[in-house]
């Protein structure tokens, strides 16, 4: 498994985890961000001049082309996990994950979907928060 961008509402906001791990305390099962939206996408790259070496008087045209790239909105690149680090302890599980957007956001799609009695951890502070009744946050 791996971590991957998870997004939980309409703005865009996203938890980074590993899908079973943040699933274990959600109602409704949140899908990664890369599942069926990888797609294939084109950009255009203007003509140039490009010098061999440094100082070269004579540099040479490189005419304008077209250029094929892979779009993965879940992609990330090295081994950091991007956002802010938050904690959900149920008092069996207790799991670390990070987040992109405002706390407020975070907290308010936790409350509406957590699927059982939990202890949210910010960087600052720690948020009681009770099982939802149906779920469907975000």
């Amino acid at each position: 498994m791996a971590i991957q961008k998870h997004v939980f509402d309409l703005e865009g906001n996203a938890i980074y985890a590993e899908t079973a791990n943040i699933n274990y305390f959600l109602n409704t099962a949140l899908a990664p961000a890369s599942q069926g939206a990888v797609v294939v996408k084109q950009s255009s790259v203007k003509a140039s001049t490009r010098r061999r070496y440094p100082g070269d008087s004579a540099p040479s045209n490189v005419s304008a082309t077209t250029r094929d790239y892979l779009y993965d909105p879940g992609r990330r690149n090295g081994s950091a996990t991007p956002g802010s680090p938050f904690i959900l302890d149920d008092g069996v599980e207790k799991r670390s994950f990070t987040f992109s957007g405002p706390f407020l956001n975070l907290h308010a799609f936790i409350v509406g979907d957590a699927k059982m009695d939990l202890r949210l951890y910010s960087p600052s502070a720690s948020y009681e928060i009770d099982a939802a009744s149906g779920g469907g946050g975000g």
